[in-house]
């Protein structure tokens, strides 16, 4: 049996749910950050896209929120995931997060340096077509002592972003935000991605290619590639301590 995938879509929280945000201050200066292809088309990161203080107050933040823990029976088909979570359609946040801080300008290349050093038509090729912001669709995850995500591939889904006129989208790269890690006690929760061979190896005798790695570092932006090229990919098993990630997906137009 194949890799199973998580489900297509989640269902937000109530509007009435929608929580009062703290402000994003104190943040690293653009000029001091740049993204870096960990691998190369599958995965971006962005270190230090929220500094420890801020880190710190949005864990604060959101342990206050009414998170559920995830059903410990997957629904046919999906990935198991044993975590606490909460989710919101909040597109406010999502712009916040998108204009509000350095993300905008290094994904669409309009910062002094990106740390990409592509030309347009190398930018939307990655990206999978022009990016017009985040997922209005805020999740929260939380992974204390045993909690883990097994593997599975993140679908694609279109969305509508708000505007005059409203923007039809479709989401791309999945989007990570790291607020915890070893420093403040988290052991285990690395994201741990498995390449395909190459073509024509897949039924050779050579073995597999190696994991990639993405340990936890607070403040840590991590961007893959999701939907039809998406890398099978697990969160393993927190040991101690506690994980936090904030979790939205690059939007393009459609």
């Amino acid at each position: 049996m194949g890799p199973k995938k998580k489900t297509k879509s989640e269902t937000p929280s109530p509007p009435t749910l929608t929580p009062s945000w703290p402000a994003f201050a104190p943040l690293i200066p653009e000029s001091d950050l740049s993204l870096h292809e960990a691998f190369p088309g599958q995965i971006v990161t962005l270190p230090n896209f929220f500094t420890a203080t801020l880190s710190k107050t949005y864990v604060s933040f959101l342990s206050s929120l009414p998170l559920a823990t995830t059903p410990g029976k997957p629904k046919r088909g999906d990935a198991v995931r044993v975590n606490d979570r909460f989710q919101v359609d909040d597109p406010a946040f999502a712009e916040r997060l998108w204009s509000g801080t350095s993300l905008r300008n290094l994904v669409l290349g309009t910062a002094e340096n990106d740390g990409l050093g592509m030309d347009d038509a190398q930018r939307r090729n990655l990206w999978g077509g022009d990016v017009v912001g985040l997922n209005p669709n805020i999740r929260i995850y939380r992974y204390s002592k045993g909690q883990f995500f097994d593997q599975h591939y993140d679908d694609s889904n279109n969305v509508t972003l708000p505007g005059s006129p409203p923007v039809p989208a479709r989401t791309t790269w999945t989007l990570l935000l790291y607020l915890t890690s070893p420093a403040t006690g988290c052991i285990g929760g690395e994201t741990v991605f498995y390449p395909e061979p190459e073509t024509g190896k897949k039924r050779s005798k050579e073995p597999p290619p190696e994991p990639f790695v993405v340990e936890l570092e607070v403040g840590l932006a991590l961007l893959h590639r999701h939907g039809a090229h998406c890398m099978l990919h697990e969160g393993r098993e927190v040991t101690q301590g506690e994980k936090w990630v904030i979790r939205s997906d690059l939007c393009v137009k459609r």
